[in-house]
């Protein structure tokens, strides 16, 4: 376990058991979340290179525009 790691964890031991609780469960899905993603992009490896080809052809074709994200 990392010092920072330790850090972390040696004051979440300070805070009432219901905060505990809230932020194990983020924590919990955090990783979910990430080991999702790790096996979606495992199953079909080539799919982020191939969206970014296609990204790049719309770009360079002149289909793309800045994004701003006052607008979103």
């Amino acid at each position: 376990m990392t010092e920072r790691l330790e850090q972390a964890i040696a004051r979440l031991k300070t805070l009432p058991t219901d905060e505990q609780d809230a932020i194990a469960t983020l924590i919990l899905e955090e990783l979910e979340e990430e080991q999702r993603w790790d096996e979606s992009f495992a199953r079909s490896p080539n799919l982020l290179a191939k969206l970014a080809a296609e990204a790049m052809t719309e770009y360079r074709a002149g289909r793309t525009q800045e994004l701003d994200p006052e607008t979103l």
